[in-house]
């Protein structure tokens, strides 16, 4: 078929690729929620999130509903929420964030990236004070017509730094104050397509090109565990 398809073939199958790591991390998300507060969106605020995000990754309704049965389900054990923490090559700082239903395979498999490429696992909290979690609100612009006023109001609710771009308006806020930002978006009406924790370090290292790029070869190998939800790192 030549080498036109050959190179339509690899994006495709690589977008497919995403798709699938992001309706496996969106599901897991989903079960966790259920597991903790419920299968009803409107009493329960985290499942609530989880289906927004699952709306903005376009995940299919059928496969929610699936997500929220099978959690529902007396049957299923659920997953263990586990972040782990290390060293990639050249003294970067790494947290693995891991959703999963066998802890015991999931660090014999981290373990064993870190070592294959020249990485170290550490203990827990080794890493994780360079780190601070937040919560990312992800707003639709289009119903905002004052970004200087709703900053200075959401200052109250715990506002850390506001950023926008042409279509949607992203809100940081420390994770303990996740709630009170949800609460406050909610109240004023704000619609929020998607929201994320992440853990953003407090300081950045530098490195050549040839050394980002072995640090990166780590963090894509762990990235495609399917234990994995997300990883974070401090190289600049």
């Amino acid at each position: 078929m030549g080498r036109i398809f050959e190179t339509r073939k690899h994006k495709m199958f690589a977008r497919f690729a995403r798709m699938s790591k992001a309706f496996n991390r969106v599901r897991k998300d989903i079960e966790i929620a259920v597991k903790g507060g419920g299968p009803d969106p409107k009493s329960n605020s985290k499942l609530r999130l989880a289906i927004q995000n699952a709306k903005s990754v376009n995940m299919p309704k059928d496969k929610v509903e699936a997500a929220i049965k099978r959690a529902s389900s007396k049957d299923t054990a659920g997953y263990q929420e586990i972040v782990y923490e290390g060293y990639a090559p050249h003294g970067i700082a790494v947290l693995v964030e891991c959703a999963t239903d066998n802890p015991t395979r999931t660090v014999a498999n981290v373990r064993h990236y870190f070592r294959k490429y020249e990485g170290s696992l550490g203990n827990a909290g080794s890493i994780s004070f360079m780190f601070e979690k937040k919560a990312l609100f992800k707003v639709d612009k289009s119903k905002v017509t004052d970004l200087e006023s709703l900053e200075l109001d959401l200052i109250d609710f715990g506002l850390d730094e506001l950023n926008y771009d042409d279509s949607s308006i992203y809100i940081y806020t420390p994770f303990q104050e996740f709630g009170n930002m949800q609460k406050a978006l909610e109240e004023r009406e704000l619609e929020i397509n998607a929201t994320e924790f992440q853990y953003i370090p407090s300081n950045y290292k530098e490195l050549s090109s040839e050394q980002q790029n072995e640090v990166n070869e780590l963090i894509e190998v762990i990235e495609e565990d399917d234990d994995v939800q997300s990883v974070y790192h401090n190289m600049q």
